[in-house]
């Protein structure tokens, strides 16, 4: 972990440092310096290895909610950071919408009707996609949200989708670590490829 200070932020410095492995994290929301992470072990999701449970199964199929891509991209974030302990401070927030706006990073949103119900954002820089966080309001919603994410992945052409870490969650649901050099390795090679996360339309299907 390397420190750093608040002016030092900005968001060509998170592209850089996405593109060579590192990425910025703090301590909590009102705290105004970061940090940069390189861990010895990378958190990944392999794209054709998203499992779908039974119960997750039957959620998908029951309906009852609705995707979209970027509808409430400030929402998301908000929805990310709102939990205790949260390394997702004002300054990060401010360095993602620029990257929003910049169409480098985007959500997947889960909504039914009573309004925003999960989802989670991330950046993309060639064929890789770099996720930052998730949030459910509702059982299942960040599930969904996962599971929609992947299939806009696998339809787009990415190769790389990175969690920076893993939890037990995303290791139920088929993530893994890498050792860093394999890891870099594959975002080396992710990077010089061509992707496309609008491929799918907003409102595809997610195969079960």
């Amino acid at each position: 972990m390397y420190p750093s200070d608040r002016p030092l932020l900005t968001p060509e410095l998170m592209i850089r440092a996405y593109a060579a492995g590192i990425f910025p994290m703090s301590e909590g929301i009102d705290d105004p310096n970061v940090f940069w992470v390189d861990p010895q072990r990378r958190g990944v999701f392999p794209l054709d290895r998203f499992h779908v449970s039974r119960s997750l199964r039957k959620r998908i199929r029951r309906g009852g909610y609705s995707v979209h891509i970027n509808r409430d991209f400030s929402g998301v974030i908000d929805g990310c950071a709102d939990r205790e302990p949260t390394w997702i401070n004002h300054d990060l927030m401010a360095c993602y919408q620029v990257l929003h706006a910049q169409g480098l990073a985007h959500s997947v949103e889960i909504w039914d009707a009573d309004g925003l119900a999960g989802g989670v954002f991330g950046i993309t820089l060639g064929a890789a996609f770099f996720g930052e966080s998730m949030f459910s309001r509702r059982t299942d919603a960040s599930k969904l949200a996962l599971g929609h994410l992947t299939h806009r992945l696998r339809a787009g052409g990415f190769t790389l989708f990175d969690t920076q870490f893993v939890t037990d969650h995303l290791l139920s649901l088929g993530a893994l670590e890498l050792p860093r050099a394999d890891y870099r390795a594959e975002l080396s090679h992710a990077l010089l490829l061509p992707a496309d996360f609008f491929a799918l339309p907003e409102d595809a299907p997610l195969d079960v």
